[in-house]
């Protein structure tokens, strides 16, 4: 086993029920083993010489309706490497617990504050816990900003004393669900000079996708109004991502608004051409109509916005 595990933190949002858990690394790919969540069950964070098990079977207690302090204490007394784990919990009631193992390499500790726990391993100082905590604190915003306003706290009080190397940030909703693997945010960076720089990227790009996704329930409803508001947002958001453009330019020529979509269009065929081809294959699955005025539409886009 190694230490391969750092800092991180779980927190329930008191205003929506959200549950998550982020966390950083000097270690490949730290978010497949680390961050587990299920909604409106719990989150975990499992690290130091890590136990991955503590994640299914902490959300299959609290699913059971455990509270998050008995569910780890369940867990860390049948555990016998507890001396080397650090783990923490939060439920869907926001009441949170953490176990730091007595031969954790220092400066290892954690916090448990209202709703949330941080934690960390290895570290360079033993501020890091304490600058975790004040920022989760002191920051406004839905939960995926605090936490990375944790995380990022954790990196400038001094950070893992190896160093960065990868991140990753789980969110989910506070309602238990049907379908436990939906999750509203869910990034990794697996290795990058710069892990939490990549996932504050990656949050943001990933509420675009989430505008993107709002876009398309608002054009089956025919509400174009919203739609345009989302994929606008979903644009902005990503920078002038050519994906986000593409679909706002489609959405708005099958609903028969040629003229406003060709200026989109331009863009993106300016960016790369092969969007033109994609463009002429979505009669078939009637994305845009199969239909003769359906074709001249496409052909006067290419024509125009070539």
């Amino acid at each position: 086993m190694r230490p391969v595990h750092t800092y991180s933190i779980v927190a329930r949002d008191p205003r929506t029920g959200d549950l998550g858990v982020a966390v950083q690394s000097h270690w490949f790919s730290v978010g497949s083993l680390v961050p587990w969540a299920e909604p409106g069950v719990g989150a975990v964070a499992t690290q130091s010489f890590v136990e991955a098990s503590y994640g299914p079977r902490g959300l299959e207690r609290m699913r059971a309706g455990v509270a998050a302090a008995d569910a780890l204490a369940e867990l860390v007394a049948a555990d016998s490497g507890r001396d080397v784990r650090q783990v923490a919990f939060v439920d869907a009631g926001g009441r949170a617990a953490a176990h730091t193992g007595k031969r954790c390499i220092d400066h290892a500790s954690h916090h448990v504050g209202d709703g949330y726990s941080v934690q960390a391993n290895m570290m360079a100082t033993d501020g890091v816990v304490a600058a975790m905590s004040r920022a989760y604190e002191a920051t406004s915003g839905d939960l995926a900003v605090r936490m990375l306003a944790a995380l990022e706290a954790a990196q400038a009080a001094g950070g893992d004393i190896r160093g960065c190397q990868s991140a990753a940030l789980v969110v989910v909703g506070g309602a238990r669900s049907q379908r436990p693997w939906d999750k509203i945010i869910d990034v990794r960076v697996d290795d990058s000079p710069d892990p939490l720089g990549e996932l504050a990227r990656l949050v943001t790009l990933a509420r675009a996708y989430q505008h993107m996704n709002q876009g398309d329930a608002a054009v089956e409803k025919g509400d174009m109004q919203s739609a345009l508001v989302h994929y606008g947002t979903a644009a902005e958001l990503s920078g002038g991502h050519a994906e986000m453009l593409y679909w706002q330019a489609v959405a708005l020529a099958a609903h028969g608004d040629v003229d406003d979509s060709i200026p989109i269009f331009r863009r993106v065929f300016a960016a790369d051409p092969r969007w033109i081809e994609l463009t002429r294959r979505l009669h078939k699955p009637g994305i845009l109509p199969d239909t003769p005025a359906g074709h001249a539409a496409v052909e006067r886009i290419v024509r125009e916005a070539k």
